[in-house]
């Protein structure tokens, strides 16, 4: 009978340690996508990022002279037109001379330039505002830049949380095989009811359902990173183990960087700044318009009635034109008022966000605190809860406690690696979005 335990005993643990090398060797198999590799792939692959680039492309491409009215107009034309009609004249002697089908034609070619030397400053103002502009769009992409990096690090942390997770069931069923296996041999010796075994199948079946949840969890996990990442969503691969959690973040620096460097900040002090150059520019209204033009043109006219039957001319034409705006219904001063009134709200709107962006990082930054101690406490308790497992297991292969009591202590240790874990995590969220609203992440 001692022979045949010791032969169960070999086969469960033959059978473990099989199934550890070959989960050992599909895990090496995997990709190993570390942090910065995910950044890295974010930021070259990334749907919205590439937007965004395109996006600050096109205010680049709109800072010019020309597109603020600042350089002249050229344009060539040429026309001709010809005719076909029944001609009749009468002349001042009394004579009259008619002709059927009589054609005639026109044609007219030259080059014009047109340039306006004054508007009331408004070309200057839309120049800068164009320039304000392209700034607006760089702010746009380091914004889009920090958000993705942020929802990187989240995704990419969060499947670490979810491996250390699926570690602990792991551990939690090497620990439930042990169990059947000794309810069994208990059993076989005549020393445990066949109940004992059935709850001890009941127990580790169980674990299997909550594994298998978590293994789905984590391959859509993978999924949603991948998603993000902008690459194939089927392409396989494992993450780092452990959090590296940075527990030295200073409230006030972080306060001084986010008021300096908050992408959300800047976005609206631009926003204002080119407010203040619409009002600018409408404000050019008032002052006169002076403009130049010159050109060269030819013409030519045939004609097969009349005392000219052909003509041509060709030459220069230069003058100037000026134009003020004496009354246009109040116009102008309306618009000066609601370009005031809307300076007036991007300023209302920097105060709004930097009350809230100071509010947001105040209650992070506390959440932050508070996460780091948790990290401590469930440490400690993942120590504990290991501690009372091992002395547990040893009393329960000896046959001094109950099933109830064993499983209470698996379970309890289970719970404590599982929280430990949720805090690094939430710790580390908390990490991420300080940085985010600091602006802090380097890419």
């Amino acid at each position: 009978m001692k022979m045949k335990v010791n032969k169960m005993n070999y086969k469960t643990i033959f059978t473990t340690m099989l199934l550890l090398f070959f989960c050992f060797i599909k895990g090496n198999a995997q990709e190993m996508l570390s942090l910065e590799d995910a950044v890295k792939i974010a930021l070259e692959n990334n749907y919205e990022i590439k937007i965004a680039k395109n996006d600050l492309k096109i205010s680049q491409t709109n800072v010019s002279a020309g597109n603020a009215g600042m350089l002249p107009t050229a344009a060539a034309t040429i026309s001709q037109n010809n005719n076909l009609q029944n001609l009749s004249q009468t002349r001042s002697d009394g004579t009259t001379t008619s002709l059927d089908n009589g054609k005639s034609n026109s044609l007219n070619y030259g080059v014009g330039l047109g340039w306006t030397i004054f508007d009331g400053f408004k070309m200057f103002a839309k120049k800068e505002q164009l320039e304000q502009l392209e700034k607006l769009g760089e702010t746009q992409l380091k914004l889009t830049i920090i958000t993705k990096i942020s929802d990187v690090q989240a995704a990419y942390f969060d499947l670490v949380q979810q491996q250390q997770q699926l570690s602990a069931l792991d551990t939690t069923i090497v620990i439930s095989n042990q169990r059947v296996s000794l309810a069994k041999n208990r059993f076989t010796i005549g020393k445990a009811s066949k109940l004992e075994v059935l709850n001890a199948q009941v127990d580790i079946n169980t674990d299997k359902v909550a594994l298998l949840r978590q293994q789905e969890l984590y391959q859509n996990s993978k999924i949603a990173l991948n998603q993000i990442l902008a690459r194939d969503t089927q392409i396989d691969f494992r993450v780092d183990d452990h959090f590296e959690i940075e527990n030295r973040l200073d409230f006030a620096e972080l306060k001084a960087l986010a008021e300096k460097q908050n992408p959300q900040i800047e976005s609206l002090i631009i926003a204002k700044k080119v407010a203040e150059l619409e009002l600018k520019q409408i404000k050019g209204g008032r002052y006169p318009t002076i403009a130049v033009n010159t050109g060269y043109n030819f013409s030519r006219n045939e004609s097969s009635l009349g005392f000219t039957t052909q003509s041509s001319a060709r030459g220069l034409n230069y003058g100037f034109s000026a134009s003020l705006n004496l009354f246009d219904g109040f116009a102008q001063r309306r618009n000066e008022k609601i370009a005031g009134l809307r300076i007036d709200n991007a300023t209302l709107q920097i105060e709004q966000q930097n009350l809230a962006l100071e509010s947001q990082l105040a209650t992070t930054y506390q959440t932050y605190l508070t996460n780091l101690k948790l990290i401590v406490l469930e440490e400690t308790n993942e120590g504990i809860a290991k501690q009372n497992l091992d002395i547990t297991l040893d009393k329960f292969r000896i046959g001094t406690i109950t099933t109830i009591e064993f499983r209470t202590a698996q379970l309890n240790y289970v719970i404590a690696k599982v929280r430990y874990s949720d805090a690094q995590f939430q710790a580390k969220l908390s990490e991420i979005a300080l940085k985010e609203l600091a602006g802090t992440f380097n890419f």
